[in-house]
């Protein structure tokens, strides 16, 4: 994928996304005919940040203490979407192993993990925020979306959370 690797391509993306903040990131990247990392680095500064991918398993394990999430895989075949609790995790055998026999669990590769990207951003509408764990070839591993009050509103508590992420050092 490389149809966005020039300035003039890249400058396209960025005026795109300036223009459609709320784009599915997977399906502006194969429109664009880029890696979704191009897509969250195209959106506005004031919409994303990103941390290095060695705060892997810190992140991990504080999203295990924020309660009731949306935990999202989008490939090209399908979207997958668990909502609940992501549980503690722990590395082992070179993974990090959800710790629960039950619900979300399984084996993530961290050091697959190049960065991590944190989005705040209106998405039909709505306040969206998520995290998106982007691997070394920059495709998205999976994302995880701040939970949702009754009304529909961001739940507070976990933006607060989300936004200490990305401004403070975890660890």
């Amino acid at each position: 994928m490389t149809a966005t690797s020039t300035a003039e391509g890249m400058a396209s993306l960025r005026q795109y996304m300036a223009d459609n903040p709320g784009a599915v990131i997977e399906d502006a990247a194969r429109e664009h005919g880029v890696m979704p990392r191009a897509v969250l680095e195209a959106l506005p500064d004031a919409m994303r940040r990103f941390v290095p991918g060695d705060r892997f398993e810190a992140v991990m394990q504080d999203i295990a203490g924020w309660g009731e999430i949306t935990f999202i895989v989008h490939t090209e075949d399908a979207i997958f979407e668990f909502t609940g609790e992501i549980p503690k995790g722990a590395m082992g055998h070179g993974y990090f192993n959800l710790m629960q026999p039950k619900g979300l669990h399984g084996h993530f590769r961290p050091q697959r993990c190049a960065t991590i990207a944190f989005v705040e951003r209106s998405f039909r509408g709505k306040a969206s925020a998520f995290i998106a764990f982007v691997n070394v070839d920059g495709g998205i591993m999976y994302k995880v979306f701040v939970g949702r009050e009754e009304g529909g509103a961001l739940r507070s508590d976990q933006l607060a959370r989300f936004r200490a992420l990305v401004s403070e050092p975890v660890g």
